[in-house]
């Protein structure tokens, strides 16, 4: 069964929330940066499956981008550096959850309550 638009967004959320609990002012572990990476695999596997009629109602969020992440952090090409984790775990992880809940409080007016 395929997860429907709320679901997906409920995954992007959580996601988000974790990779911010991971991630304090201390610097991350190896095993953090780990869980950072694969967070962000998660979110990108989400991310691709939302209708881009959702995602352009909030086009401060790079959604194409997003969405290639994973592929980005598992094939090995190009590795993406503790740094740019870290920056995306503070920054870029709070803003696209902000995002994402205001997407699915949306997506769940539109949908109307369920039976």
């Amino acid at each position: 069964m395929t997860p429907g638009t709320g679901e997906l967004l409920d995954e992007v959320v959580q996601a988000c929330a974790a990779i911010e609990r991971y991630v304090d002012d201390s610097p991350p572990s190896d095993l953090v940066l780990d869980a950072v990476r694969m967070r962000l695999v998660e979110i990108g596997v989400a991310v691709a499956a939302l209708p881009d009629d959702l995602t352009a109602s909030e086009p401060g969020i790079p959604w194409v981008r997003l969405a290639a992440i994973g592929d980005r952090l598992t094939n090995g090409r190009r590795p993406v550096s503790p740094p740019v984790l870290v920056w995306t775990a503070r920054v870029d992880a709070p803003r696209l959850r902000e995002a994402a809940t205001r997407l699915r409080d949306r997506h769940a007016l539109r949908a109307g309550p369920t039976s």
